[in-house]
């Protein structure tokens, strides 16, 4: 295990704070290489697959996410498999996933658009038992990532590939959920490498001309198929939150929340029609 370790450290150690190469070992370790969290912790001396190492921390050294080279991550104590055709899900996202289960009343329906990975979808699937689930994805990529999950966390979420900028589904739901693309292009020049050269550009990235885009359409296609009294809930991008309410406030919608993340910054909304 020693020696695995130091194989680690001699080809990440220039790049990565120690914190952070810690959490890289014990990641390589554990999940790629399959090492028993006892034998890792005691270092026991181990055989490993060095070549499947050696691929991975050539990914790394090229500053890929950790998430991509194992290709999967945790997120609301399930376990999503992820890739360059999905976003890595964030932890602010999860806040949004515990808001909209603990608001939620038994039984429903629930529509997620832009469900990348599926990660709020299932997750939520999950959470409420007796909801119906559906994520709409405009890449296919995404999708089959999302049916992967799906099928991995023994969920039954409906995965359909629909265009939200031009929905026109004869569907209802009590809740609507998104995390849709919402970084301004101005923003990018504050982003790390490893977000800009990896992560999907389509799930990210709105025009700086018209930053509530999907929200847009998002509340409009709401007003049409949320019953009376559904809810709403977004992830925003904290630079938009008033502008954000004052559009759902013109569309019709009411008793508007905004809340805060774990790190203070304004990052969800919920709005009720």
């Amino acid at each position: 295990m020693k020696e695995i370790l130091q194989r680690i450290e001699d080809a990440l150690g220039g790049r990565y704070a120690a914190a952070e190469l810690e959490t890289i070992k014990k990641a390589l370790c554990l999940e790629l290489l399959g090492t028993s969290a006892v034998s890792f912790y005691t270092k026991e001396k181990l055989s490993a697959d060095t070549e499947k190492l050696d691929r991975a921390l050539e990914r790394l050294a090229k500053g890929e996410p950790l998430q991509y080279v194992i290709g999967s991550t945790p997120f609301c104590g399930l376990t999503f498999r992820v890739d360059g055709r999905v976003l890595i899900p964030r932890p602010e996202t999860a806040e949004l996933v515990d808001w909209v289960a603990e608001d939620a009343a038994p039984g429903g329906s629930l529509l997620d658009v832009g469900t990348g990975s599926g990660c709020i979808a299932i997750s939520l699937a999950h959470r409420l038992p007796g909801w119906k689930v559906q994520g709409w994805d405009i890449s296919e990529g995404a999708l089959e990532v999302a049916r992967d999950n799906n099928t991995l966390n023994g969920t039954e979420v409906e995965f359909r590939k629909v265009d939200i900028l031009k929905a026109e589904q004869d569907c209802r739901f009590d809740v609507i959920v998104s995390n849709p693309p919402y970084v301004m292009e101005s923003e990018k020049a504050q982003m790390e490498d490893t977000v800009l050269d990896y992560e999907p550009h389509l799930a990210l990235f709105v025009s700086d001309n018209d930053p509530l885009l999907f929200y847009r359409a998002i509340a409009e296609f709401g007003k049409k198929a949320l019953v009376t009294g559904g809810k709403l809930f977004f992830e925003i991008n904290p630079l938009e939150a008033s502008a954000l309410k004052g559009m759902l406030e013109e569309a019709g919608y009411h008793n508007i929340e905004l809340r805060k993340d774990i790190f203070g910054k304004l990052r969800m909304i919920k709005a009720l029609l």
